[in-house]
């Protein structure tokens, strides 16, 4: 066995297994599999041509090198980024620990119950810190998230204003840079006019619907907004405010001064700036707008013995459900970064989050009174971390670089500098050394803080925070440890067993691939630092693109969107400005196929494209004459065709170049959604059968962990023609010549985690992921052969085969009176997560085993559903007490005095001989969904409900 072959580590089934597996398929070889799989006009002719593979030993030697030449400076720069202290216990229990990374969204409510509740947490903390009613369980990043603040009040505007068409939404020229240049992509389209400028001297016309405020603003003068809010609402105008979060242990929530949506990001509440992310931005508002509040809510239910248990609430207003009408694409958060933010202030508590905010205002207070000495005038009237100095910025510049310090350099005579968590004594010397020597006089040294607050008194904050018990019980290492512990336990993640979500692949995330992430010369770098401080980086960046134009056949990559959805929309606006920039400003039409991705009209809706929907025939395949049709039908002003390939459907359209051919001959583009890549890579790819533009899920394909709902990275690939349009950002160049303007907050979106994707590819080589893809089809149509005696499978390829998933039909079982949910829920008794549930089709089961699932397990998975056949068999409609109803099966009612059900406590909960071996206990019976809904609650209890 080859012990430095990270394939071998990856790829589950063994080479003895393959006689096996092929016997079962029907097929003499793999090749063959192959050949019947994946129509032979889109094969690619030779291998990937990629560097050669690296073991995991020498790939470790290779990111440690690479790192090193990363320039880890102090950071002063601030602009929503700051340094801060990851709690080791957080690191290590939560950040570095499979049982958190590696888990799903939380649709099966039952075994999820750990990280509902560290979201509960992290929703909790955000409500209380920003004064509002209502928060969901984060966003992409804080740029993005005042995106969505923007849409929400253009969806909310009164009916007068939505009759007389008012459009301008006012936009505090405090606001971070990178925030106005993600608003300027997004209001374009779904035509919002921005209207940038000084908030003092606003007039509140009522051509306006909408304000947006920066509190601190960007270079930290901290401002007193409530007669602006006031105004505002007495003018209809509704305001949003983008706030440090730190902050507001200090300062007024914008709550308390009337702000309809607050919203910013949690990274410095004990996240690492990992160049730009991953982050969880916080998203705020009232209560009367929840039905279009973007991104997931977490909502306290109950189960179905009263007892209490959490639950996505809402979730039939998630905006991929809404389609065309949604305001917006994005049905994802950032799970494991919220998880740790929520953990942050649950270790520190009210108090420690209040002595770490008076530790930083302290610091800049003492900086200010120091410099103001050398006789370098502070010039921010008021301000919570961050100082404004006049001096000579070049000077400054070269002698803070020798030191290893980072300030922002405002203009030639203008310095800007952030305080935060980790800043100490000795930093402050350091920087007071600094200006000393640029102005030619003494330095001095400070030991002690001045006393003096900088914000005036009627900005203080009075109300108080975070009384929960869970926020004031847990502030020992041990109790925290213990209660991360006991949450972990009630999540069902890929360290227990097999989570065949069919779409969603969740694949194994290599401990080797995800190391890298904690060292400081990766994770500690400010995204605006300076390029010759970013080598490791830049060089790992662009060869990380390099190896996905490669495996797409594309030109160019942009890493900027952090999720799918927003490759999507990125695709989408790259295709937009390449018609703009011809002057075909009428091609806006969009087809969209039946079978699509629900964001892939959410998105297109966003880019303020015209939806056709194209029909799919009896087999689940794109209907081709009506894709002729209508794009003959709209040549004028077709746009582009968005197509999922493989289908949603689980299969390989030999069509697929004919339809293309179709869009382009009648002056459209297409774009191809890389959903499921991981049926392709090394086999086929986009630009093969003729797609201009892609987006990849790293997160799925790439082997980024889902985090229990994200990060994720959502990187487009395009042809030449697009490559100009990649989208730019306003402090770091990168994009193409005619760059649209930014996609996201940091220039290259989640950094950080892309180390993962170029770690993967690294190891694995052309030879590795041609072969994960191929074991990918492999392992799914083993499954559907061991399957298909049992349940009818929806769709298949010309050739009897699936691609990398498959669906099973489980709509005739309603004559027994099952559910698809019967059957999700009773696989929880058999320790497992159950596959997609009712998508692409109403009732169907989606199954994607992925590559790195051993044969042993896929037979587990296989025994099971077979076993829960043969319980549909015995059901009856007449009588609902069986135990696909009555699933899932607690330890509580497993241990309970009484048993009032009609059949054995062994069969409920060890209804296969494997189980016993490694039971895993759903923490709740099943949840009820609508209780949740009519009583909405979405925080923790208060002190009272506890006493």
């Amino acid at each position: 066995m080859k012990t430095d072959s990270f394939a071998l580590r990856h790829l589950g089934p063994r080479e003895n297994d393959l006689p096996k597996m092929l016997e079962t398929i029907g097929v003499e070889t793999l090749d063959q599999l192959i050949f019947e799989t994946i129509p032979s006009d889109i094969r690619l002719k030779k291998p990937l041509d990629l560097e050669h593979i690296m073991s995991e030993y020498e790939y470790a030697n290779h990111i440690r090198v690479l790192g090193r030449t990363n320039k880890v400076f102090k950071s002063y720069i601030g602009l929503g980024y700051h340094p801060t202290i990851v709690p080791p216990a957080i690191q290590r229990n939560i950040f570095e620990n499979p049982g958190w990374y590696t888990a799903y969204t939380p649709y099966q409510a039952e075994i999820a119950q750990g990280r509902l509740e560290a979201i509960l947490n992290f929703q909790t903390t955000v409500i209380e810190l920003t004064g509002m009613e209502i928060a969901n369980a984060s966003l992409l990043d804080e740029s993005t998230a005042a995106a969505e603040a923007m849409a929400l009040l253009f969806d909310v505007r009164t009916r007068d204003q939505k009759k007389n068409n008012v459009c301008k939404f006012f936009v505090s020229e405090e606001i971070l840079p990178q925030t106005l240049s993600v608003l300027q992509t997004r209001s374009t389209p779904i035509g919002v006019e921005l209207v940038v400028g000084n908030h003092e001297e606003f007039d509140f016309s009522t051509e306006y619907f909408g304000a947006i405020l920066q509190y601190p603003g960007k270079f930290g003068q901290v401002y007193d907004y409530a007669d602006f809010i006031k105004t505002a609402n007495e003018k209809e105008i509704k305001v949003a405010v983008a706030a440090d979060i730190l902050s507001l242990v200090k300062l007024t929530p914008p709550g308390e001064m009337g702000a309809a949506v607050v919203v910013g990001t949690t990274q410095r509440f004990g996240i690492p700036m990992g160049y730009g992310g991953p982050h969880a931005a916080y998203f705020a508002t009232k209560d009367e707008y929840k039905r279009s509040m973007p991104g997931r809510i977490i909502g306290v239910s109950q189960d179905i013995n009263g007892n209490r248990a959490l639950r996505m609430a809402l979730q039939t207003r998630e905006q991929h459900i809404k389609r065309e009408k949604a305001t917006s694409n994005i049905c994802t958060a950032q799970v494991l970064l919220s998880v740790m933010a929520g953990m942050f202030a649950v270790y520190h508590g009210p108090k420690g989050l209040m002595y770490i905010a008076n530790k930083v205002h302290a610091k800049a207070s003492t900086l200010a009174d120091a410099l103001n000495k050398l006789g370098v005038y502070q010039t921010n009237t008021a301000f919570f971390d961050t100082i404004v100095v006049k001096a000579d910025a070049n000077k400054v510049k070269e002698i803070a670089k020798q030191k290893e310090i980072n300030f922002f350099y405002i203009d030639n005579e203008t310095i800007s500098m952030s305080m935060n968590e980790t800043t100490s004594f000795q930093d402050l010397n350091e920087i007071i050394a600094v200006f000393a020597e640029a102005t030619g006089k003494d330095a001095f040294e400070v030991s002690e803080n001045v006393s003096e607050v900088n914000y005036p008194e009627s900005l203080s904050r009075t109300s108080s925070f975070l009384t929960h018990d869970v926020f004031n019980k847990y502030h020992s290492e041990t109790s925290l440890m213990r209660y991360i512990k006991k949450l972990e336990r009630k999540d069902l993640s890929l360290n227990h067993s097999m989570i065949a979500l069919g779409s969603c692949t969740m694949k194994l995330n290599a401990a080797a691939e995800m190391l890298p992430l904690s060292m400081p010369y990766w994770n500690g770098i400010h995204p605006f630092a300076p390029l010759n401080q970013v080598e490791g980086y830049t060089k790992m960046l662009k060869k990380l693109e390099h190896q996905l134009n490669v495996i797409t056949g594309f030109a160019g990559t942009t890493l900027q969107p952090n999720s799918g959805a927003q490759g999507e929309y990125a695709g989408l606006m790259t295709i937009r400005a390449y018609h703009l920039s011809r002057g075909d400003d009428k091609r806006t039409v969009c087809l969209i196929p039946a079978s699509a991705h629900g964001t892939n009209p959410a998105s297109a809706a966003m880019a303020g494209m015209q939806i056709i929907v194209t029909k799919t025939m009896e087999n689940g395949n794109i209907d081709v004459e009506d894709v002729r049709a209508k794009a003959i039908q709209y040549k004028d002003t077709l746009s582009c065709l968005m197509v999922t390939y493989p289908s949603t459907h689980g299969v390989f359209e030999s069509a697929i170049r004919e339809i293309t051919q179709i869009i382009h001959d009648n002056g459209g583009l297409v774009y191809m959604d890389g959903a499921n890549m991981n049926a392709q890579v090394g086999l086929t790819n986009p630009a093969t059968i003729g797609a201009d533009v892609c987006h990849l899920n790293l997160h799925k394909t790439f082997a980024i962990p889902h985090g229990g709902g994200g990060p994720g990275v959502g990187p487009i690939c395009v042809n030449e023609k697009l490559v100009p349009f990649l989208p730019s950002n306003p402090l770091v160049k990168v994009g193409g010549d005619q760059a649209i303007t930014a996609i996201s907050g940091a220039p290259y979106g989640s950094a950080l985690v892309c180390l993962i994707s170029y770690g993967y590819i690294c190891m694995l080589g052309a030879e590795g992921i041609t072969n994960a893809t191929k074991y990918a089809i492999l392992n799914a149509n083993y499954m559907k052969a061991r399957l298909e005696e049992h349940y009818p499978i929806l769709y298949v390829g010309e050739k009897g085969r699936a691609a990398h998933e498959m669906i099973l039909d489980c709509r005739s079982f309603k004559e027994k009176g099952i559910e698809v949910t019967d059957i999700a829920k009773r696989l929880m008794d058999y320790g497992f997560h159950a596959p997609t549930v009712s998508f692409p089709v109403a009732g169907t089961l989606m199954i994607e085993p992925t590559e790195s699932e051993d044969v042993a397990e896929l037979d587990r998975f296989c025994d099971a559903m077979i076993s829960i056949r043969q319980e549909i068999e015995a059901a009856t409609k007449e009588d609902a007490n069986n135990m696909l109803k009555n699933a899932p099966h607690t330890l509580a009612m497993l241990t309970s005095d009484t048993w009032n059900f009609p059949y054995s406590r062994e069969t409920a909960a060890f209804p296969l001989d494997y189980i016993a071996d490694n039971k895993f206990w759903p923490s709740v019976r099943r949840v009820d969904e609508t209780y949740g809904d009519r009583n909405l609650i979405c925080s923790c209890a208060p002190i009272e409900a506890y006493m």
